[in-house]
């Protein structure tokens, strides 16, 4: 196994786990979050937030994932 395989594997291993962490506590503390968003104020950015941050953590570990099997977007010239 070469070193940038290896390197691969290891990215999409810690996206993968960071992201099963997330799905967790978001199932863990789904009253908590609910109720603070339903607070008002600036609260309702809450669930915006968590939004995001899982949508950047699954978007890289797809990418991850793609890349270390080889599968690369196909490229058309205009």
């Amino acid at each position: 196994m070469s070193v940038e395989h290896r390197r691969a594997v290891k990215r999409t291993l810690i996206y993968g786990t960071i992201s099963i962490i997330l799905y967790a506590l978001l199932y863990h503390f789904e009253m908590d979050i609910l109720e603070l968003s339903q607070e008002g104020k600036w609260n309702f950015y809450i669930p915006m937030l968590i939004a995001f941050s899982f949508s950047i953590v699954h978007g890289n570990f797809t990418g991850q994932f793609w890349d270390m099997f080889g599968v690369k977007a196909k490229t058309t010239k205009k």
